[in-house]
């Protein structure tokens, strides 16, 4: 991966937007500069969004975002599958970076290199705000926390905020899938609260 995320502190953002909208993160350095922006690839049309702002909604539709420098260089895919089952990071010509496999929905999360060998774990808080990257050999790599911004924006806004601080030296692709846990972890998680 290229140093765009080799800061030790990263924030990932998901800035408020209407239901209609599509998935948008920043991704920021501990300083607060932008080094990526991520957008959803897919459009969707009126029905399947409108099925995402009433109760009930699963978080199980698929979603894909491109992540791309400030000046529009593409970086990465994370590609959520369909279900909760994988979700992959891509490089933009489509070579597998890693994969996130769930192993229990919510709680834990296998991390996989493009090769498919299990590289280290994902491990989830009860309430979904705090996340545990493990190496394979069991030393913690990062740890992904989503800031808590109060009831109403909690329950009404897309708006969530995550702290990605990752413990160097990390060797590739475990860095780079540590660097997108906290993307990965709120398509596979928070996505399903679209409510504006």
């Amino acid at each position: 991966m290229s140093d765009v995320f080799s800061s030790p502190m990263l924030k990932v953002e998901q800035p408020r937007r209407g239901p209609f909208a599509k998935s948008r993160y920043k991704v920021l350095d501990g300083d607060g500069t932008v080094l990526a922006i991520a957008n959803e690839t897919a459009s969707k049309n009126r029905a399947e969004s409108l099925k995402q702002v009433f109760p009930g909604k699963s978080d199980s539709d698929a979603r894909a975002v491109l992540l791309t420098t400030p000046d529009g260089e593409p970086l990465l895919v994370v590609d959520k599958q369909l279900g909760r089952e994988l979700t992959e990071v891509r490089k933009p010509e489509g070579e597998v970076v890693g994969t996130f496999v769930t192993e229990r929905v919510g709680r834990r999360y296998s991390v996989r290199d493009g090769a498919n060998t299990a590289i280290g774990m994902v491990s989830v808080d009860l309430p979904h705000n705090n996340f545990e990257v493990i190496s394979a050999g069991g030393g913690k790599v990062a740890h992904v926390r989503k800031k808590w911004a109060g009831l109403a924006t909690h329950l009404l806004t897309t708006a969530d905020k995550y702290s990605v601080e990752i413990f160097d030296p990390v060797p590739e692709p475990l860095r780079t899938m540590a660097a997108m846990t906290a993307i990965v972890m709120d398509l596979n998680l928070h996505e399903s609260k679209e409510i504006t």
